[in-house]
């Protein structure tokens, strides 16, 4: 039998592997939503991101990675998310958060994104109840933006998206991509 590259990276607890006897979740309900270190959600966010592969922490101090979490059964990830404060800075920092990056292995099973969004925001909540405002980037050139529907947040707005890999550069603008983006909230009232 062989091993994808990166199969090592999934295992959530490696000193306490339970056997797993190769089982696949069938089912949301069966995960497991819990922090997890960023360098791990790193390494799955590379595997399984469908269009940013790489998470950089950036420039601005707070843009850190504030909390990362997984999706878990039986001891292995099937999707990972990173938060962190807005990128934007017109955004408030101290109340809201980002979902930087998502992403979700090929035998997860259906509607994962979704559940995970729901349970992460309670997760959120709960280590800092200061936080009300949850934002996330749909492109929409591979994504439909079924997961945030699902979850009961709303479009707040939509625009071009932009390349920001010269951000920091006044020399020249950012470039378009040709995929528009569409930034999605939840609020809690």
């Amino acid at each position: 039998m062989t091993t994808k590259c990166g199969d090592s990276v999934r295992v959530a607890h490696p000193l306490f592997q339970g056997e797993t006897g190769g089982s696949t979740p069938t089912s949301p309900l069966q995960l497991n939503i819990e922090e997890i270190p960023l360098d791990q959600a790193k390494d799955l966010n590379r595997l399984w991101h469908s269009r940013l592969p790489q998470y950089r922490t950036g420039c601005r101090p707070k843009q850190h990675a504030w909390v990362c979490f997984g999706a878990i059964f039986e001891n292995r990830i099937y999707a990972i998310a990173i938060w962190s404060h807005p990128n934007s800075r017109a955004l408030d920092s101290s109340d809201t958060l980002e979902l930087r990056r998502m992403a979700i292995s090929p035998d997860a099973p259906k509607n994962t994104a979704s559940r995970m969004l729901s349970i992460m925001v309670k997760e959120i909540r709960k280590i800092e109840p200061a936080m009300v405002r949850f934002i996330s980037y749909q492109d929409t050139e591979v994504h439909a933006g079924t997961i945030y529907k699902a979850a009961n947040w709303f479009k707040a707005a939509e625009n071009d998206a932009m390349d920001y890999s010269m951000a920091g550069k006044r020399s020249r603008p950012p470039k378009p991509n040709n995929a528009r983006k569409i930034r999605w909230e939840y609020l809690i009232k």
